[in-house]
């Protein structure tokens, strides 16, 4: 299990447990984190879960897929660091992660 941290664009922070094998995305939608719309349900087909990877996180949660990538382009204000939530697989690993949700989804 791992804690993620979840800040919205005003810098409101909410820290959940996260299983374990599950997505970020799963995690934000299970404990209500508003600015997750997750609209595609974590089928990568939509950019409504963008996230802000931390830049201290970037490099352990990886780079995105070229399928995410392509996904990312229809986000709204895209960033380095830019991820989608439902592509970031929980592990023991991410323990601590932290990210930002945009002003607004796609």
């Amino acid at each position: 299990m791992a804690k993620i941290t979840f800040i919205d664009h005003g810098g409101e922070s909410r820290t959940v447990d996260a299983e374990n094998g599950s997505t970020v995305m799963e995690n934000a939608i299970k404990h209500g984190i508003p600015g997750i719309e997750a609209e595609c349900g974590g089928a990568c087909a939509c950019a409504t879960c963008h996230v802000y990877v931390d830049e201290a996180w970037t490099e352990i949660v990886g780079a995105p897929s070229p399928m995410e990538e392509d996904m990312l382009d229809f986000g709204f204000d895209v960033k380095p660091n830019s991820r989608l939530s439902c592509q970031i697989k929980v592990s023991d690993q991410l323990d601590g992660l932290i990210v930002r949700t945009p002003e607004r989804q796609a």
